[in-house]
């Protein structure tokens, strides 16, 4: 099994938008997944619930149980893990343990730019992290590329010794999706393709991680 962390300290970020596009992709894909939520709002459990009639239904796993990791099913394939919003290295440690990528959505403003420095400072604690042995990608999230402010915000993450994986467009598409369990990648239209395409950088980064 194969797990994926989706983190962030700053409520907000879009780590529920990115813990089931992912989980769907893999769905999809044709591979076991399921998606472990750790995060109180149950956004991804709602999500996975919507989506339990496809055949590409996703498992909701509740990551808020101690002891979660001895109540995992067989045959998962792909694991995401939705975190709790505000959590710090220290609160992620047993996710850290058994993760092999962590993704980090940040969004285009000082303040959650500001807010995420802390945040992943407590990551690089986690001796995976600090060995190099655990990657983590940062995912630059509802950008509107147009503006001087995302254009900014992600020229300051290229900076940062984490790699900038993923620049997602600001889109309504991902709301209306999620309030039907949906995802970009169960759509074929034109307008969803080009959605799809912002999510291919991420998508061979964590290939090569997993």
């Amino acid at each position: 099994m194969r797990t994926i962390l989706v983190a962030s300290s700053k409520g907000g970020a879009g780590k529920s938008t990115l813990a089931t596009n992912l989980a769907a992709f893999f769905a999809l894909e044709g591979k076991p997944t399921a998606i472990l939520d750790a995060d109180r709002q149950k956004s991804s459990t709602h999500w996975c619930e919507k989506r339990a009639h496809l055949d590409s239904a996703v498992l909701p796993l509740d990551g808020c149980r101690r002891n979660w990791d001895k109540h995992l099913p067989e045959g998962i394939d792909r694991l995401v893990v939705d975190a709790a919003a505000g959590a710090m290295g220290d609160d992620l440690k047993d996710f850290l343990d058994r993760a092999d990528a962590v993704v980090v959505p940040v969004l285009p403003s000082a303040i959650d730019i500001e807010a995420t420095v802390p945040f992943l400072d407590s990551l690089v604690t986690h001796p995976r992290v600090k060995k190099g042995k655990l990657p983590v990608g940062l995912v630059g999230n509802r950008l509107k590329p147009w503006t001087s402010a995302s254009q900014q915000a992600m020229a300051q993450l290229q900076a940062w010794p984490y790699p900038l994986v993923a620049q997602l467009r600001d889109t309504q598409a991902y709301v209306l999706l999620a309030g039907l369990g949906k995802s970009v990648f169960d759509y074929h239209s034109e307008q969803i393709r080009s959605h799809q395409d912002d999510w291919t950088p991420l998508l061979r980064w964590l290939k090569k991680a997993l």
